[in-house]
């Protein structure tokens, strides 16, 4: 009752409380035992008191809510799953959708539950003492939304098809037979349902020799074609979408046709492309100095160009459209746990995980969101309840190492050989606002260190535990962890950021340790007409502001996806509720390399640009992200590829800032690469971005 009075600018909880002893003394009064009262019956006497005493706004409120409270169950009925846990709609939506069980018809043959029961069993198969304890524990804490697995292992464990892990890493050698070889083991990992990583640094440059036929070679950018040419053939076939990462060195003779290579005329939806950069080419680039292009195949100098025209052209074409990314292979190499084993050359799609040839890597992610204790003022991160979150998950994830079935053998033995593991988070942007910190404050910076330090401390303790209980890895020997003085070690890395994507939805959390995209939307609702959905926290916050709510306040906050423009909300709320294109480049960059200085791998976190950006910010944000020892980064200016979205509206009576984003209501033109699919989130368009599937009406993305 006395949300709805705050929802029509009440103020009274004494008033409150006391229409509430009446509702109850009636309801007894009624109907004598109250365990026989239904939800309904309540509901339907608490607006029949608002009404009778008067209270016209507080039981249209009610009414509202309730109508939405139906509107949303009435959805979750019709997607026909039964939901024990207790998950949002959107979190429902992706689960039907993504991870439970299907009959051979096609109707669902699972609870939520018993999706997380039959993970945690799967999973607890391996383990040779107590298994029925870790079992329990497993699905707890995805029970409670307080870890998730990646994707794969959710859909996928306690099937015929027990393919766990969402990335690989593939070789791309320097002949025909090892090219198709490589297309092939590709086709096999992408058939079961995992994105790809190549390098080309190894393939000769266009118009190289070709000795076998006295012809000369295609070069890199013609096998991306190729690459993209088969993942197509996946998509069309009704299979899980496919995407790849191709990489080249900096010093390929090709660099700057590779650079352009989606201004060639080619289409290539299903690859992403970075550029491997080491440190001596960055001094190069900031000391205007000539870089040397070496043609693989022969070691041999073919020319010499301007560094900095390199990484100019770099920051033109990632201004233009978000490509390419940048790897910074010295810094992956600088922790390379298995140097012994091979170089990084490459990472996977999304750029948060390197990886040797053959190898795989099993990620989940931790919500920080629910790791928050007390209510606000006195909110505190909740140290042992993360301490546990993360012993589980460790586990669980090296027992997904265990129980994968890899499609190809040799992916069996190099992942076994490492184990390697990345353990992550989400939530993170849900965490400052529930403690009260702004994103962009020095604050945030210490706790991002604290929190990742915390949950890489944790994690490596576990894995030592691990190696003393299941034996090491077997490449230990000699390894980054010998060197450390560790005796065990079971995983060869232990932590990684990745984006999220669909698992925060699951967890209804927001993605990795990105900003909020937007603090409200409009969602199609099962009616003829678009309710907004505005942050829950930011709701609470602003109710706690005496006369600040109003509906109509709800509907603007969604209309523009940003509150930094409305001045009748406080500065201490606006402070903490910012989006990511409120921030800078800067303090994008800044909370990367907070978490980067204690994740074993790398973070994968998208720096968002305004629109009026220049290539020159562009650039800037490439130095300084090398500055700061970053493993790799990747832009977005917005605006910059073929969907668009709506500008901020203004209004007479309201002052819009320079930062505030643009509407997100929906987008006004799709284009080719609209997908023809709806956002699970809030029933946008979702469209196609270099192998990935975004939504920009509320920032819903799924990658990997």
């Amino acid at each position: 009752i006395f949300l709805a009075a705050q929802d029509a600018g009440g103020t009274d909880r004494s008033l409150a409380d006391q229409l509430g002893s009446e509702i109850l003394e009636r309801l007894k009064k009624q109907y004598g035992r109250l365990s026989q009262v239904t939800s309904a019956e309540i509901g339907d006497m608490v607006e029949r008191v608002l009404l009778e005493k008067s209270h016209y706004k507080t039981a249209k409120a009610y009414i509202l809510n309730r109508e939405k409270k139906r509107q949303v169950e009435s959805a979750k009925h019709a997607l026909g799953v039964h939901d024990e846990v207790g998950l949002t709609l959107n979190a429902l939506t992706v689960a039907k959708e993504k991870y439970i069980l299907k009959d051979e018809s096609g109707e669902v043959a699972e609870t939520v539950g018993e999706m997380f029961a039959r993970t945690a069993k799967f999973l607890a198969s391996c383990e040779k003492k107590d298994k029925k304890v870790w079992q329990d524990k497993f699905e707890m804490v995805m029970r409670e939304l307080r870890f998730m697995p990646g994707g794969r292992t959710l859909a996928n464990s306690g099937t015929p098809n027990n393919q766990l892990a969402n990335c690989f890493v593939m070789p791309m050698p320097d002949d025909i037979e090892g090219i198709f070889e490589s297309l092939k083991e590709s086709s096999i990992l992408k058939k079961y349902g995992g994105g790809v990583g190549f390098t080309f640094g190894h393939i000769r440059p266009k118009d190289d020799a070709v000795s076998t036929t006295s012809g000369a070679a295609c070069g890199p950018v013609a096998l991306m074609q190729l690459i993209n040419d088969a993942s197509d053939i996946y998509l069309q076939a009704g299979k899980r979408r496919s995407g790849n990462m191709v990489s080249i060195p900096v010093s390929h003779p090709d660099i700057i046709d590779f650079i352009h290579c989606k201004e060639s005329g080619l289409n290539l939806p299903h690859i992403n492309y970075s550029i491997a950069l080491t440190h001596k080419f960055m001094e190069a680039a900031k000391n205007n100095a000539e870089w040397e292009l070496i043609n693989p195949r022969t070691g041999q100098v073919t020319s010499r160009v301007s560094a900095r025209g390199i990484l100019e052209e770099a920051a033109r074409m990632a201004w233009k459209n978000g490509d390419p990314g940048l790897i910074f292979v010295d810094e992956i190499n600088k922790y390379n746990p298995t140097p012994h084993v091979g170089v990084l050359e490459t990472v996977n799609l999304c750029g948060e995980q390197p990886l040797l040839s053959y190898e795989a890597c099993n990620l989940g992610s931790i919500n920080l969101a629910v790791h928050v204790s007390g209510t606000n003022g006195d909110s505190r991160v909740d140290w042992d309840r993360l301490k546990e979150s993360v012993e589980i998950a460790v586990r669980m994830l090296d027992d997904v190492v265990s129980v994968c079935e890899y499609p190809l053998k040799k992916v069996a033995e190099v992942v076994r050989g490492n184990r390697k593991i990345g353990l992550g988070v989400m939530g993170w942007a849900d965490m400052l606002v529930k403690l009260h910190i702004p994103y962009n404050s020095k604050e945030a910076l210490e706790l991002a260190e604290k929190v990742m330090s915390f949950v890489q401390k944790n994690g490596w303790e576990t894995s030592a535990k691990l190696g003393r209980e299941k034996g090491s890895f077997p490449n230990f020997k000699g390894s980054l962890w010998q060197k450390r003085g560790y005796k065990h070690f079971r995983n060869a890395t232990v932590t990684t950021i990745a984006p999220t994507g669909t698992i925060s939805m699951m967890a209804n959390a927001s993605g990795g340790i990105e900003p909020h995209f937007a603090l409200a939307y409009y969602r199609k609702s099962m009616g003829q007409y678009t309710l907004p959905e505005v942050n829950a926290d930011l709701v609470r916050a602003i109710k706690h502001v005496n006369g600040l709510y109003s509906p109509e306040l709800m509907d603007e906050i969604a209309r523009l996806g940003s509150i930094q423009h409305i001045e009748a909300i406080p500065k201490e709320i606006r402070d903490v509720f910012i989006t990511a294109m409120d921030l800078t480049a800067s303090e994008h960059v800044a909370m990367l390399a907070a978490f980067q200085k204690y994740t074993d791998n790398a973070v994968s976190k998208t720096i968002n640009l305004p629109n009026s950006a220049t290539v020159d910010d562009v650039l800037d944000v490439f130095y300084l992200a090398s500055d700061l020892n970053c493993k790799g980064i990747t832009v977005y200016r917005d605006g910059s590829r073929d969907v668009q979205v709506l500008n901020v509206g203004k209004s007479d009576s309201q002052k819009v800032s320079k930062s505030a984003i643009q509407q997100v209501s929906k987008p006004v033109s799709q284009k080719q690469n609209d997908l023809g699919m709806e956002c699970p989130n809030c029933g946008g368009k979702l469209v196609r971005e270099e192998g990935c599937k975004k939504c920009y009406s509320c920032g819903f993305a799924v990658c990997g």
